[in-house]
């Protein structure tokens, strides 16, 4: 089958409209991406080098210059493929489908990856924080942006998942720089209560950590079944808290010894009664 000449010229013809049309737009949609592409590379070394310089906090940045980087390349294919003759609408309704996609895969993660958006922005712990958080407790090792690794103080790695740890009590220990601690003591029943008092309060205001203000306090706090039971709470600064703590139990033991204050431990009194005809039987 041969092709007519008229033919062949019709389709060059066509041709010519068509690379009229094309190639301009793939001209203009080459230099768009381009001059888009320095845009967006200079608009990210902005916004790093602003980052570095208001917050040292490096996982939080990390993911602002990641998502910022999608976005300013999503937007810069848009315009490209907008150029190119694709609809917009089409193209909108596509990533919208593709994220609700990944949404609903994800649902885990997407819990996480919130949780440590609000971690990382309201900051309730920084790295080397003491905090107790999900029945552990331990040093804030590193905080990711869907997970936070804490380390127990013997030595094991927990990794929580940001969007339970966003949603539970944390008690954060290294906020404060002093606090408090408390030991409870219990002496035998007879004991000098004044005397015991005064030993207690002796053993912590000669101790040079411990803070002047606010002072030393030591109470008797219950008729214990076994003990009359004291209290001495003593504030500290957090770190020499719990050498405090342990030094104060050891000299409450040793000054209680070379007073004669017993520690007792838990016993009972046991009366027993017989009855009389079997007390005169035994007795014949």
């Amino acid at each position: 089958m041969e092709i007519s000449q008229e033919t062949i010229n019709v389709f060059y013809e066509k041709a010519i409209d068509l690379a009229y049309v094309i190639v301009p737009r793939i001209l203009f949609a080459l230099i768009f991406y381009f001059v888009g592409k320095f845009i967006v590379s200079k608009a990210l070394n902005g916004l790093k080098h602003f980052l570095e310089r208001r917050d040292n906090n490096p996982s939080l940045n990390e993911f602002v210059f990641g998502f910022a980087k999608v976005v300013l390349y999503m937007v810069l294919f848009v315009g490209v493929a907008n150029i190119l003759g694709a609809p917009l609408g089409s193209l909108v309704a596509i990533f919208g489908a593709a994220g609700l996609a990944i949404g609903l895969a994800l649902q885990g993660s997407l819990s996480n990856f919130a949780g440590g958006i609000l971690i990382l922005g309201f900051k309730p712990f920084q790295v080397g924080d003491i905090v107790v958080a999900q029945g552990h407790t331990g040093k804030i090792a590193k905080i990711q942006i869907l997970y936070t690794h804490l380390m127990t103080f013997d030595n094991k790695e927990v990794i929580i998942p940001n969007g339970s740890l966003a949603n539970s009590d944390i008690v954060n220990m290294s906020t404060q720089e002093t606090r408090r601690t408390e030991i409870n003591v219990g002496v035998a029943y007879g004991t000098n209560i004044k005397q015991a008092k005064e030993i207690l309060l002796n053993i912590f205001e000669n101790d040079p950590r411990v803070l002047k203000d606010p002072a030393p306090f030591v109470a008797l706090t219950n008729f214990g079944d076994s003990s009359l039971d004291l209290v001495v709470r003593v504030w500290a600064n957090a770190s020499d808290l719990w050498p405090v703590h342990f030094d104060g139990m050891e000299s409450i033991n040793s000054e209680f010894e070379k007073a004669g204050i017993e520690i007792p431990f838990p016993q009972r009194v046991v009366h027993q009664i017989k009855d009389k005809a079997a007390e005169e039987e035994s007795n014949s």
